[in-house]
Order: C-alpha cells, then structure tokens, then sequence
C-alpha cells in the first residue's frame, strides 16, 4: 500500500531504536510526518532514512530531553521542517537497576532528568506550539507498568514512572481548555534493547544466569509471554488518533495482563 500523508506532524523522543523506532513507524505508516528525535543521531537518521526522509516525511533531530532548551528547539524544528505539529510522544526514557541502599542524590537527579522532567519539558514545548498554531493537540507520554504497581530492584524507575501519571493527570485538567488531550500508554515487559540490558544487570547483581534476570520481570505476566515493540506502538497509535478524542488523563496499560485495575 502507498504511503499517504494524512496531514499531522508528530514528534517522537527515543525515536531511534526500541519502542520508539515501532512507535515512529507505526505513525509513519499512519500517515504522520514523524520527527525523530533522539540523542543518538545516528540511530534517528537511520530510521528517517528507511522512512524516506524528509521527502518521505521524516527527518531526525538530535535532542537530550534532560534539557529544556534542547526540547524546545525540537518541537520548533518539527513545526519548521514538517509544516505543522499535531502530536508529541515523550518516549526517551533510561531503565536502571536501583538497590535501595545503593540509591544516591547523583542517581535520584540523573534519572528524574530524563524519565520525568523529559516529559515537563515535551508538555511545555507542545503546549506552546499548539497554541502558536491556533489549535489543540495530543500529547502521549511513556508511563510503565512499574508506574502502577513498585517493581523490585528499580525503585528510582517505577518513582519516575509514578510522577509521569500524576503529572499527567493533571497537566489533562490543566489543557483541556485548550483543546488538548494528555495520556499515557504503560508497557510491561517489551522485548528491547534497554530491557536486555536491565535483564542482565540484575541478573549479574544478584550473581546469577541472565535466564533468572529475564524471570524477575516477566513471571506473572497473563497471557504468558513478553510483548514485542510494535504491540505497544499499536497503542500509541491509537492515542495519537481521533478515536481518542474523548480519552484523557488516562495511562492504558500495555503488559499482557500484569497489573489489573
């Protein structure tokens, strides 16, 4: 099938590998021009170019989501470059173990840098282009599984994952007045890059295999398996979508049936 444009622009950060390259594709397909943004550059260029770049309606933008100024400037590249800005998907996010007393104020601020105050600045930034264009928007932001219920041994990530609920909740209070929706999309376990990695850490912390780190994050899991990237991106796309239209404040668990509200 031809790609066809359905006239939006969305704006992905953590869009070049993972859950954020299916998230970008999966819009792309929708029909989005997508921006993606990612502190890697040479990971989101790849992906703009199997997408057919900016001709195809793709390009990469370099952000570090820690820093405001550097967000900001990517949302106004998306509106510069794409001709537009409909949607913003704070999905750049870090996964690390964090043992209880191992926990320090370098750690608490680095984490809470990216996987919260990342998402307060994506907020800001496409609060401010949707009200310079003249219209609301939606704005999707990565929660967790371990944002509804504390994991064991990342601490510091499910508190990050909590605060970007309770922010959303309100930020969704906040902007309706303006037309904007604000949600969250909350996987479980997701076969990624980063959950590899924290598979493995954790194996290696408590001094065994790697099968018995994988097994601390995906035992009760209901329908028995982990989820691929593209399960949750299914998800996003639907947030992204008029269908959601009357959906706000809300974060739609994606875990295969892990957490039950």
């Amino acid at each position: 099938m031809a790609y066809t444009q359905n006239g939006k622009v969305a704006l992905i950060t953590g869009g070049g590998q993972g859950i954020g390259q299916s998230i970008v594709e999966r819009l792309h397909s929708d029909g989005f021009k997508v921006a993606i943004a990612d502190l890697n550059l040479g990971t989101a260029t790849a992906v703009a170019e199997k997408l057919g770049g900016q001709d195809g309606g793709a390009i990469a933008i370099q952000v570090d989501v820690a820093d405001r100024d550097s967000v900001f400037a990517a949302v106004e590249r998306a509106v510069s470059d794409l001709g537009g800005f409909d949607v913003i998907v704070n999905n750049a996010g870090i996964a690390p173990t964090s043992p209880i007393e191992d926990i320090t104020r370098e750690s608490i601020e680095k984490l809470f840098s990216i996987n919260f105050n990342g998402v307060v600045w994506g907020i800001q930034a496409a609060v401010k282009a949707f009200k310079k264009l003249g219209h609301g928007g939606k704005i999707i932001s990565a929660a967790s599984q371990a944002g509804h219920i504390g994991n064991p041994g990342i601490g510091l990530y499910s508190a990050t994952k909590f605060a970007v609920r309770g922010f959303t909740q309100t930020a969704a209070r906040d902007l309706a007045q303006y037309g904007i929706t604000v949600n969250t999309f909350a996987p479980g376990i997701v076969r990624t890059p980063l959950m590899e990695e924290l598979a493995k850490k954790a194996a290696k912390d408590a001094g065994k295999p790697e099968e018995w780190g994988w097994r601390q994050f995906t035992g009760g899991i209901t329908l028995g398996r982990i989820s691929e990237p593209a399960e949750v991106a299914g998800v996003v796309s639907f947030l992204a979508s008029s269908d959601s239209d009357y959906i706000t404040g809300q974060s739609i668990l994606v875990d295969g049936g892990m957490v039950f509200n």
